[in-house]
């Protein structure tokens, strides 16, 4: 019988970790042809634009080369004729007028080089056909072109432009930034650290949507919990937050030592920024001092660490632990010897909490999907007895137990259950005199609509119990009869775990990542606060200390940097992607999900405007600096134009940005309102003249002086050092410049901030470097006076304000590029900025 479950369960791990692999092996091959697509989409489109340049090059040549020389204009006339043509060709390029985006460039892989034109060509012919003929013909135009050029006598002025550029790559697609004319040697400018740096000043949001058993209060006053890569520490009466940050991914788990002082915390596995796992572990720390007392696990525990206890018996000397491995291996440390006692297969079921009894180190308990285990310890060897539910329902999942003050197990599931477990003699009738004592039910309470998610031990004896689909919390007697309940609002979420204050008071985290706190009698109000789901959008006031979050929960937060506390939130319709505040401070405008996208008022809360342009999501909205004009950028590839009236409460279409031929990611105004930068998910920097009807500048070169209002594009000539080298274009998600013109924080999507001196335009330029997110960084912003950074995880739902301390925060004057006259003479970044 044994050998058959077991194989069962072999059979079912393989399934479980063979379906992800297939999974993720096809995400790859499709992105490989999103790739491909995006490549050939961008070649034509370069292309056409190459073309069109020529044709119009052409006839103004043609003129020329006739007023000083009628020979070299037969010269151009054979020139035009093509190998393999009889007739001559027009450089025209009505034939590909479908494509509606002809401002693109080309995408190209880095171990493409430019002089393997052969290669390129068989490789396209086989993926357009049609379109062989275009690509291939116009790089000898382009060449003949080049040479006619330069046979007028006005190549010097181009060198001179040239002299002007630089390129950086990008999958390996070059892309052509222009000097400022205020630099005038830009290989001895010198790429310095930033004077000023971060240190972490607080940690808005809560993880209580998929962990467990994470929130304890300490004698210190403080409650502990943890979201992202941080585990908390806030002062509740003093409104204070300490930070532990030792830890180098999601924190998963949290133990607290019976001295009430030290803490183990444990960690997921995580990737870097090559892809390569990192080899997840376990920290024992002092909550007083934030002092590391010992790491266990190292190479020892696989994924992640799902969950932990001390023993209680005797002192705290050992530590359980359950990894997430597919056998949800199960092992007794002695932890301040950092020595493994044992290791054993748990279940390749999922295991959800673990714990030792409270009057035997020898006898742990574990739960979790369709069982609950007894473990015994001796001689060093884990054995496990399942508990046996009998004529009781199986239930799906057993989700928390306790030890009741007189020695009984008691579990909670997602039947709604507290079963009552205890001991019974072995039945050698049925069993033969082999037969073991078994552990089994001796009573089932009916005690939530839905699941029993955690349950508390009171110093009386009494039993707090914590529902799922009926929000509510139980008051129980010894013997499991109901005393008092009262149910949490709707809008929290359901129970997740309680923490117990004094008998009366009580903490409760719950599973919309809220921390509450009250009593039975009060009802409860939240302390902690945050999103529930990926957020992207982020803005910060533009002379108060209000800033604004969105995600694809749906909710618009305001929060108050100052206070640290939510000042109010909205539901909307949609997710929303991208905000961002008027000048004048009155409104904020964020972007949907739909196109759609809606304008609240600070005060009112309501809404003043809700528009909609197109039908894909807006990746970024962006006031002019007076407040005149609002430039809403989509996924459909445009940039809409909208006229500002009535303190910003009004909104009428100016003018519609065409030219891009990938979605908006990025842009910016000039300071004079006038201008716009864009970058686009084709690596591309464009330049609108919004003044004279939303123009594009061809002649990128006269934009490379224009100073802007901000700088949150990631392509462009003064934030090109904060790429590395290698990066394939998605691996920064944001960036900002601080008011000062004095830093820039940059957002990448190896969950790290970091932090760079301002303007930042050679490769390889140093930084600080800030750990703290679990997740990719979606966003970072400075606050008005740069007093504070704030970063936006996306997945980890964790918002981290970071204090700025250093030279000059605050101060808004200039610093040039010009100022700057050695080489670098490093290129390393420190880890931390501390």
């Amino acid at each position: 019988m044994d050998g058959s479950t077991n194989s069962l369960d072999d059979v079912s791990a393989e399934s479980s970790t063979e379906f992800p692999d297939r999974m993720s092996l096809m995400e790859v091959r499709l992105q490989a042809q999103e790739d491909e697509i995006t490549l050939l989409k961008s070649s034509l489109a370069d292309a056409l634009r190459k073309l069109r340049l020529h044709d119009q090059q052409i006839p103004l040549l043609k003129q020329q080369l006739i007023a000083v020389n009628p020979a070299a204009a037969r010269v151009l006339h054979q020139s035009c004729y093509v190998d393999g043509f009889s007739k001559p060709c027009r450089l025209s390029t009505s034939s590909l007028d479908g494509f509606h985006h002809p401002s693109n460039r080309v995408r190209r892989n880095s171990e493409k080089s430019r002089d393997s034109q052969d290669k390129t060509k068989q490789r396209l012919s086989k993926k357009a056909a049609s379109s062989t003929n275009l690509l291939t013909r116009s790089p000898s135009l382009e060449s003949r072109a080049k040479d006619l050029i330069s046979s007028t006598g006005s190549q010097g002025s181009r060198r001179g432009t040239q002299s002007q550029s630089i390129k950086m790559f990008i999958r390996g697609r070059p892309i052509t930034m222009y000097i400022p004319s205020n630099i005038l040697n830009y290989e001895e400018l010198r790429m310095d650290l930033p004077s000023q740096k971060l240190d972490l000043d607080w940690v808005y949001g809560y993880r209580g949507r998929d962990c467990r058993a994470n929130l304890y209060l300490l004698p210190s006053g403080e409650a502990v919990y943890f979201i992202a890569c941080v585990v908390v520490l806030y002062h509740i009466r003093n409104q204070t937050q300490r930070h532990y940050q030792k830890h180098t991914d999601c924190v998963r788990c949290l133990a607290i030592h019976p001295d009430k002082v030290r803490v183990a915390s444990g960690q997921t596995a995580g990737v870097d920024k090559d892809g390569k796992p990192l080899q997840p572990f376990v920290h024992i720390w002092d909550s007083k001092t934030l002092v590391t007392l010992q790491q266990i696990g190292l190479g020892t525990f696989e994924r992640g660490v799902g969950a932990l206890a001390f023993s209680s018996s005797d002192n705290g000397t050992f530590l359980c632990v359950i990894d997430d491995s597919n056998e949800h291996m199960i092992s007794v440390w002695d932890w301040n010897k950092n020595i493994k006692h044992t290791e054993v297969k748990s279940t390749n079921e999922a295991v959800l909490g673990v714990d030792f009894s409270p009057t035997d180190t020898n006898n742990i308990i574990s739960c979790g999907k369709s069982h609950v285990y007894f473990w015994t310890l001796s001689t060093g060897t884990l054995t496990k007895k399942q508990g046996i539910f009998g004529k009781y329902k199986k239930p799906k999942f057993v989700l928390c137990f306790v030890f009741s003050l007189t020695g009984d197990v008691l579990t909670g599931d997602s039947e709604g259950n507290i079963l009552t477990w205890g001991k019974s003699a072995a039945d050698t009738k049925t069993l033969g005199k082999g037969a073991k004592e078994t552990f089994q039910i001796m009573k089932q309470t009916r005690a939530h609509e839905g699941s029993v998610f955690t349950m508390c031990i009171l110093q009386g004896g009494a039993i707090l119990s914590g529902g799922g689909k009926d929000r509510k919390i139980i008051r129980w007697s010894a013997d499991l009869a109901p005393e008092r309940e009262c149910e949490i609002p709707e809008k929290f979420g359901a129970v997740r775990t309680i923490a117990d204050v004094d008998g009366e008071e009580l903490l409760v985290g719950t599973t919309r990542n809220a921390i509450l706190r009250g009593t039975f009698s009060d009802g409860f109000v939240a302390i902690v606060q945050g999103h529930v789901d990926e957020m992207w959008g982020l803005a910060t006031h533009p002379t108060q200390n209000i800033f604004i979050t969105c995600g694809n929960d749906r909710q618009v937060c305001v929060w108050n940097a100052g206070d640290h506390k939510l000042d109010w939130c909205a539901t909307l319709e949609e997710s929303g992607l991208c905000a961002d505040f008027s000048p004048n401070g009155a409104v904020v405008s964020v972007g949907l999900s739909t196109g759609r996208w809606v304008v609240l008022d600070l005060q009112t809360k309501e809404v003043v405007s809700d528009l909609t342009d197109g039908n894909e999501q807006l990746s970024v909205m962006r006031y002019s600096p007076d407040g005149s004009f609002l430039a809403v950028g989509s996924h459909d590839n445009f940039i809409y134009i909208y006229n500002v009236t009535e303190g910003g409460r009004r909104y009428t279409r100016f003018g519609k940005c065409t030219g891009h031929s990938s979605f908006i990611t990025h842009l910016d105004w000039s300071k004079d309102g006038k201008y716009i930068m864009s970058n686009s998910g084709d690596y591309e920097i464009l330049y609108w003249d919004v003044a004279s009807g939303c123009k594009l500048l061809r002649n990128r070169f006269e934009s490379k002086d224009r100073e802007w209002a901000s700088y949150t594009c990631v392509l462009g000539f003064h934030v090109m050092g904060v790429w590395l080298e290698g990066s394939d274009g998605t691996d920064i998600n944001a960036l900002c410049r601080s008011h000062s013109e004095r830093m820039v924080a940059v957002a990448d999507d190896f969950c790290k901030v970091h932090l760079f001196q301002y303007p930042c335009p050679k490769p390889k330029a140093p930084s600080y470097k800030y750990e703290g997110h679990g997740s990719h960084v979606t966003n970072v912003r400075f606050t008005h006076n740069d007093s504070h950074l704030l970063s936006m995880g996306g997945k980890d739902t964790c918002i981290l304000q970071w204090r700025v301390k250093g030279a000059g925060t605050g101060d808004h004057s200039k610093e040039h590029l010009a100022s700057s006259s050695s080489v670098c003479s490093s290129s390393s970044s420190p880890e931390n900025g501390r």
